[in-house]
């Protein structure tokens, strides 16, 4: 086995995980989150607490960035690479809030599978992590992501000509499309993700 002076930092694999399963929790939580008006103002703080933790698995990548001599793949894709990560959970977090913010009730159902499809992203998004040690097996994690967001594309689109039938008043319209627009952003970061990765996997290969 060759032996390497400089070996390369190995925890930002762990943290990249730890990043990945916080969305997975958090994607769960915005789908309870949608359906149970009963319990959004505990569902809100525990998305609150999720994307804190989050921050704080962001933060600690920077820092073993600042510190680690060599890394494992290039210092640019670490960073994107835990942005964009970190990107998503602050979209859904956002959606969260602003259906809070503006007092909105019962969700178009289209919303609901815009989460599910945000879950879907997420799974795949975790399973994937693992396999930046190895490289392997990660061309159809980037090539399912992308076709979940097209999917999320057109179920978006599909949202915002239901909204501007003239089923809801103008105001809910205004309320409902910026919760819609955070729940595109988060999948639009999600590809963000993917696209990364797949940028690490033909640099390393």
């Amino acid at each position: 086995m060759p032996f390497s002076l400089t070996p390369k930092d190995s925890s930002f694999y762990l943290l990249f995980a730890e990043s990945a399963q916080s969305l997975v929790a958090a994607t769960e939580v915005l789908g309870e989150f949608i359906h149970d008006h009963a319990r959004r103002g505990e569902l809100a703080e525990k998305l609150r607490d999720l994307e804190h933790a989050a921050d704080q698995t962001t933060h600690a990548i920077f820092r073993q960035l600042n510190t680690s001599f060599v890394t494992p793949f290039d210092r640019e894709d670490i960073y994107n690479l835990a942005s964009d990560l970190d990107d998503v959970m602050d979209f859904v977090e956002a959606a969260a809030d602003l259906v809070m913010l503006t007092g909105l009730g019962t969700l178009p159902a289209e919303m609901g599978h815009q989460v599910e499809l945000l879950q879907r992203c997420a799974q795949t998004t975790a399973e994937a992590m693992p396999r930046l040690r190895t490289m392997q097996g990660l061309s159809d994690y980037w090539i399912e992501v992308n076709r979940i967001e097209n999917e999320a594309d057109k179920l978006y689109r599909r949202l915002l000509s239901r909204l501007y039938s003239g089923e809801f008043d103008a105001l809910e319209i205004l309320k409902l499309k910026e919760v819609a627009d955070q729940l595109e952003e988060a999948a639009d970061a999600f590809e963000h993700v993917a696209n990364v990765v797949e940028t690490i996997s033909v640099k390393e290969s």
